[in-house]
């Protein structure tokens, strides 16, 4: 089992992750919501929320939303925040403990990607998803986004011999939207709209005194030896010069498939 395949690697990096990915991944959030007209009478279903990114902004459009993750410690993130229109369950993705047909429309950002059998996953969102509506699907693009991107294209400047972090399967199958609007259609949905959304990740150069919390949840950092690290270091301050942060153009592909 991959690291980012084990619940208790994300019940660990829950307050990590929403600290720092969180703010950056709403904002892909904000943009697959804004492709979808939400009423307080929808039924939403957040699929692998993480820490609710994208549950929490659609609660505020008044939908009655579920937000279900394998990590217990994900899903006690989104249920700290109270809403009386958000409700939590701990649930594996690719075996969805949930009737036929039950959602408006049902979303995954960033996290289907993440399964072992990501087209299960798939599968099941386009099962939960009533006739008429819609499943909402992003995925990143190449080589990830923000602190893994980097980090992935310092290592191929700097140790061009080494072997770098795998990306997941489904991110590699559905890097292209062709193949991402293929793989769609194998699960059922129907016409798949796909479209490419960038955002700068803002790495704010005083966090590069703590490095470790910084890059942590990535293996091309934990996977570097002490002076490869300090390396990388270095070589974050060079590009950033004397800017106070760096950005990092992060690509995602956000789809919109009707059932």
């Amino acid at each position: 089992m991959r690291e980012f395949e084990n619940p208790d690697h994300w019940d660990t990096a829950a307050s990590h992750y929403e600290q720092t990915a969180h703010p950056f991944t709403a904002r892909f959030a904000e943009a697959a919501l804004a492709r979808v007209a939400l009423t307080p009478e929808s039924h939403v279903l957040d699929v692998a929320t993480g820490t609710g990114a994208l549950a929490l902004a659609a609660a505020r459009s008044g939908a009655k939303v579920l937000a279900t993750d394998f990590s217990p410690g994900m899903v006690a993130r989104v249920a700290a925040a109270g809403l009386n229109n958000v409700e939590t369950r701990v649930m594996n993705g690719q075996a969805l403990d949930l009737p036929d047909e039950s959602f408006d429309a049902v979303f995954s950002i960033f996290g289907v990607i993440m399964f072992p059998d990501w087209r299960k996953g798939l599968a099941e969102m386009r099962r939960v998803t009533r006739p008429g509506g819609y499943g909402i699907v992003a995925t990143w693009q190449d080589r990830g986004a923000a602190t893994f991107l980097l980090l992935g294209q310092i290592r191929q400047k700097l140790f061009p011999e080494r072997a770098g972090m795998a990306m997941p399967e489904a991110v590699r199958a559905m890097s292209d939207p062709e193949d991402f609007a293929r793989e769609l259609v194998a699960a059922g949905f129907r016409d798949p709209q796909i479209e490419s959304v960038i955002h700068d990740y803002t790495l704010d150069v005083a966090a590069l005194e703590e490095p470790d919390t910084l890059f942590g949840m990535s293996p091309d950092w934990t996977s570097l030896s002490d002076s490869d690290k300090v390396a990388v270091i270095a070589e974050v301050r060079r590009m950033t010069g004397d800017r106070p942060a760096l950005p990092i153009p992060s690509t995602a592909l956000i789809a919109v498939a009707e059932r």
